[in-house]
């Protein structure tokens, strides 16, 4: 899409799992060794809405002590946008008809959904790929199970959780599972395993991806 990436090698984990787990000084530590690693005035795009939701919104607050990193972690907080907000409403992701029809369900994370409010421009995204029916299932609002660490320590709540999450999503017919969240997509996928169901959820990059060469097939 004509976008030239840049990846720093040295980043890691947003430190997410241990704010979320009540661990705040871990998580700055986890924080402060990657707030010099995106120095230059680029915006940062963050394919996961929880990792998004971390850098945007609480970043800035492991840091409120110290004026030096809040100014950084203020700086990285403005620049941040989730992956489908960045395609549909920088990029204006539009593609030529091609692909054959496919009905997808789409999952979006707590955190995407509520911190990013990214689950419209979810939407909107698989609206933009010509033969994609998004279809709506019923327990979209609900949390899939996996929530970090919650699923270490609840794995029999977590693994029931998942288990309406698949019930509701295969009632709608779908050809294709999809969330911008890999964090969910890990939970779920290992769902689908233990169940033996052949449905396999990806990551909404992949998916577009995809549809992007089927899109040119036959176009050179």
């Amino acid at each position: 899409m004509g976008v030239t990436v840049h990846f720093p090698r040295n980043q890691t984990c947003c430190g997410q799992p241990a704010y979320t787990t009540g661990f705040p000084e871990e998580a700055r530590k986890v924080a402060a060794a990657q707030l010099d690693l995106f120095p230059e005035d680029w915006p940062i795009i963050v394919p996961s809405g929880s990792c998004g939701g971390m850098l945007k919104h609480h970043w800035p607050k492991l840091f409120k002590d110290d004026a030096v990193l809040q100014a950084k972690a203020d700086s990285l907080a403005e620049r941040t946008v989730e992956f489908t907000d960045y395609v549909v409403n920088v990029l204006g992701l539009q593609l030529p008809a091609g692909g054959k029809p496919t009905k997808v369900a789409l999952h979006t994370s707590c955190s995407a959904r509520r911190e990013m409010g990214t689950l419209d421009i979810g939407r909107a995204a698989l609206g933009r790929l010509p033969g994609v029916e998004l279809v709506i299932h019923d327990h979209e609002s609900e949390c899939c199970g996996f929530g970090g660490t919650f699923s270490v320590k609840h794995p029999d709540i977590s693994s029931a959780m998942a288990s309406d999450k698949l019930e509701s999503i295969r009632k709608t017919g779908c050809d294709a599972l999809v969330s911008a969240d890999c964090g969910c997509l890990l939970n779920l996928n290992g769902s689908l395993a233990k169940r033996r169901d052949t449905l396999r959820g990806e990551h909404i990059a992949t998916f577009i991806r995809s549809r992007m060469d089927a899109s040119t097939e036959g176009t050179a």
